[in-house]
């Protein structure tokens, strides 16, 4: 880290002790401006910062600063005096072993994983309640309840990451339309995918629910419109986003209303209060307010977008948002660190897990019908494409 900013603050407040100190009397004073690249910039907040490649904006840094008055120059440097006088190498010494003893305050009742391999492998310490995730226990739970909302990713939880033909199989979309034609049940699907995208992929599950872009864009079904949350339009962040390093992002954007997360092998800068999370409380909150309070809750996902919505699940009945004694199913892909309690080792065992309710389901035969008639309406054979009506047009 570049520390001279610090020792230019020091310096310019002198030692009251020393005898150059009648020579430096009255208020003390200072400006900074300072790359934003650098390691300390962001516990500067009264300094300046710019982006030392912009040449047009670093002058008008140094001439803001320069005809900046005196008494906001004395406040800034005593702001920045205080802040280096406090957090000394004593201060972060300290810090840095209470944070290490929390860390590891309970490891000796935690399993413990090694994950990857050369230098990519390391040791992680799960919970000790976190389990995979039983087919029996779920099964029962699911037999039992009335009124059922169901949340689940997309990549890398219904299909591989790896995988080259990202569409779902038949076999998938077979069992979302199983499940949703059960009057008991509210199925979403919630990724961070474009509308566009997911309603393409799922055009044959009429009933299934979609929350796009992390719940930006939500909609019930497929006959309904797109709903769009409570957000300010305004997206001009992204043009700022855009050119910059992917490292400098949140200092890039700290004062703009978005927040940046990384996920699998992806980085997003979203609206804030746009998550998974939100959408999954609203959701059950809807539920509830239509007289379907749930009683079943079932969550999979497989990256840290998804941690949200354990989050928000594993708080819901605290809240009153679901039945009381709800089963609450948070699920997580893969054994890793995780807000979820369950775990399921892949995608293979997710849609296995998901065909098993299936199978448990009680569909509603009219629906059923149409789901059928709407999945053989969309099947190419040939150069034709079929379509139930007395209409035939070319694919």
């Amino acid at each position: 880290m570049n520390l001279t900013p610090y020792e230019y603050i020091v310096c310019r407040q002198g030692l009251p002790s020393s005898e150059s100190a009648p020579e430096v009397s009255g208020p003390r004073k200072s400006m900074l401006v300072v790359s934003e690249f650098i390691g300390c910039s962001p516990s500067l907040s009264g300094a300046i910062r710019v982006n030392p490649w912009n040449t047009e904006a670093t002058a008008e840094s140094l001439n803001e600063a320069i005809s900046m008055s005196e008494r906001e120059k004395q406040l800034r440097h005593e702001k920045h005096y205080r802040y280096v006088s406090t957090h000394d190498v004593a201060y972060w010494s300290r810090s840095f072993i209470q944070d290490l003893e929390r860390a590891c305050k309970d490891h000796f009742r935690k399993p413990c994983w090694g994950i990857g391999l050369g230098f990519g492998f390391r040791v992680v310490a799960l919970d000790p309640n976190f389990a995979k995730l039983s087919f029996d226990s779920i099964l029962m739970s699911y037999g039992r309840s009335k009124s059922r909302a169901i949340f689940l990713d997309y990549d890398g939880t219904l299909v591989p990451q790896a995988s080259i033909n990202q569409r779902p199989s038949e076999e998938l979309v077979s069992i979302i339309n199983t499940l949703c034609s059960d009057r008991n049940n509210i199925v979403f699907i919630v990724s961070g995918r474009s509308k566009a995208s997911l309603a393409s992929m799922f055009s044959s599950c009429p009933m299934l629910g979609i929350a796009a872009e992390h719940g930006y864009f939500l909609r019930w079904n497929r006959d309904e419109d797109w709903q769009i949350s409570a957000q300010s339009p305004d997206v001009g962040w992204m043009q700022m986003a855009e050119p910059e390093m992917l490292d400098h992002l949140e200092s890039v954007l700290v004062s703009e209303a978005v927040v940046v997360k990384s996920g699998q092998f992806i980085v997003e800068v979203k609206p804030q209060g746009v998550s998974k999370g939100l959408v999954a409380e609203k959701i059950l909150t809807s539920m509830k307010e239509k007289g379907q309070q749930a009683d079943f809750v079932l969550c999979i996902g497989d990256d840290r977008s998804d941690e949200d919505m354990f989050e928000n699940i594993a708080d819901a009945m605290k809240r009153s948002i679901v039945a009381p004694k709800t089963p609450l199913f948070a699920c997580t892909v893969g054994q890793k660190p995780s807000k979820a309690k369950f775990y399921l080792d892949d995608t293979y065992e997710v849609v296995s897990m998901l065909s098993a309710l299936a199978e448990a389901s009680e569909p509603d035969p009219t629906d059923l019908a149409d789901d059928l008639a709407t999945s053989v309406s969309s099947l190419d054979i040939g150069d034709e494409q079929i379509q139930f009506g007395n209409s035939i047009e070319g694919s």
